[in-house]
């Protein structure tokens, strides 16, 4: 489903749309305003040992903590 993240340049509310089709202006659910702009959304790959965030770092499954780094995961990649 094609559901983008928008972010109102009026109220400075972050939301969810879903889009059919192309489609002139995106209101903001907040405070209708058309002063919207399209973000960039993270996404989900699956892997064949669960699944990561691509743009992050991934904590292996073999129960390890945090990103090669820090090894704890308070860092900011870790997030």
């Amino acid at each position: 489903m094609p559901i983008f993240e928008y972010l109102c340049e009026e109220c400075d509310d972050q939301f969810e749309e879903l889009v059919i089709g192309e489609q002139d202006a995106i209101l903001c659910p907040q405070c209708g305003s058309k002063q919207t702009r399209k973000l960039i959304s993270r996404c989900r790959a699956k892997v064949k040992s669960g699944s990561a965030e691509l743009g992050e770092a991934a904590v292996p499954a073999s129960g390890g903590s945090g990103c090669s780094g820090c090894g704890g995961g308070s860092c900011a990649t870790c997030g």
